[in-house]
């Protein structure tokens, strides 16, 4: 099985050919903004942190930002920073050098003398990169090259019994091809994390799955909090889950039945291929910020409730179970498998069904969530301040 990509010189292969205009903290995103406004095929993350950290989160900072500029997805980078921060531009474009050769250049707003002389060189350069990616045109490779993350967000009942069963029926048909696939959100493991990790590969996995749970919740409780304070919410509470282990049941389903061989931490680059893990918080945008980090060129995103979420870098597939939530939300819906719950398909056509729109997907379809050009961008915190 093959698919039309775009093959990069250190061999990841895209399923979207973007130029990433890459602020490194919240005081360089506005200025990011502007000079994507002004060149066609670039696009813009807004970062809202990246200086007066502590290391940990400063860390994965900065691991987010190297993830997003080496992502297979995206042809060249512009880093734009102030000056001040904690890492500056050119140790981020440093950074990115350091795992990707792909075209980079950076600025500084502080050096360049301010906001308007920092967009004319960065428009320049970001245009001469938009030029260059032009050129590049699709070529079929195989589907082992292909990395699809796994989210739910906005659950309810139909989640569990529908489009989660067909994500999984999904992410098995992929693994079995050779490609892989991540699953995420730790706090949506807890209640079903013992059955979750009999599918490790090894005891040292199935280990890795019961102890990033027992961490979080652990982490949580020295701060004073419950998870059960947030989980489930109040909308997944109106669309009939009642406990977290039911929402956990239901959860788990998305991710398939296939040996997990990986357990990441958040936003780590997988270092094998198969069914793996990425550690993450239970907000779903920010772990569809870690998988996209972590190589992701596409993500399954399983909603009963409806949501518009959409990343810069990576097409977001969204699928319901609910037909009134597809009926009601058509703006933001991309597959319907309601027809699991009226009896009209099964899971496994179902799963079929959800390959066919991937693969029209990765080949240059564009969802809705990128027809409307939405960003939605998260980076998880060591430190929660209450």
């Amino acid at each position: 099985m093959e698919f039309m990509g775009y093959v990069r010189e250190d061999g990841k292969v895209g399923v979207r050919n973007h130029v990433l205009i890459l602020p490194t903290c919240a005081c360089a995103s506005e200025t990011c903004r502007i000079v994507t406004s002004q060149v066609k095929g670039c696009v813009n993350i807004i970062n809202q942190v990246g200086c007066a950290e502590v290391k940990g989160n400063e860390d994965i900072t900065q691991r987010v930002l190297k993830g997003f500029a080496s992502n297979a997805n995206v042809f060249g980078v512009v880093v734009i920073g102030l000056g001040c921060e904690n890492h500056s531009h050119k140790s981020v474009k440093a950074s990115i050098q350091a795992v990707t050769n792909k075209p980079v250049v950076s600025f500084g707003i502080q050096e360049e003398g301010g906001t308007v002389k920092t967009i004319e060189k960065a428009v320049k350069a970001a245009r001469e990169m938009a030029e260059q990616a032009s050129m590049q045109v699709r070529v079929s490779v195989p589907i082992s090259k292909l990395m699809m993350g796994i989210e739910c967000g906005g659950s309810d009942a139909t989640s569990g019994l529908a489009a989660n069963p067909a994500v999984g029926f999904l992410s098995d048909q992929l693994v079995d091809m050779g490609a892989s696939t991540i699953m995420s959100e730790t706090p949506e493991f807890i209640g079903a994390e013992h059955i979750l990790a009999k599918r490790g590969a090894t005891p040292a996995i199935h280990d890795q799955i019961i102890q990033i749970c027992k961490d979080f919740e652990t982490h949580l409780a020295g701060v004073g909090q419950d998870l059960r304070t947030g989980q489930p919410t109040p909308g997944n509470k109106d669309g009939g889950l009642s406990t977290i282990e039911e929402k956990s049941l239901g959860c788990i389903y998305k991710g398939g039945t296939r040996p997990v061989v990986e357990v990441l931490a958040y936003a780590d680059t997988p270092t094998k291929q198969g069914a793996i893990i990425m550690d993450t918080p239970g907000y779903d945008i920010a772990s569809v910020t870690a998988m996209i980090a972590g190589g992701c060129q596409v993500i399954a995103f399983t909603t009963g409730r409806g949501t518009p979420t959409g990343h810069a870098l990576a097409p977001v597939i969204k699928i319901t179970g609910n037909h009134g939530t597809f009926e009601m939300m058509q703006d933001n819906m991309d597959c319907d498998v309601s027809g699991i719950i009226s009896g009209e398909t099964t899971i496994d056509d179902a799963g079929k069904y959800l390959f066919d729109e991937l693969m029209t997907v990765v080949n240059g379809k564009l969802t809705k969530a990128e027809t409307y050009g939405f960003s939605d961008i998260c980076i998880d915190r060591i430190c929660r301040f209450i």
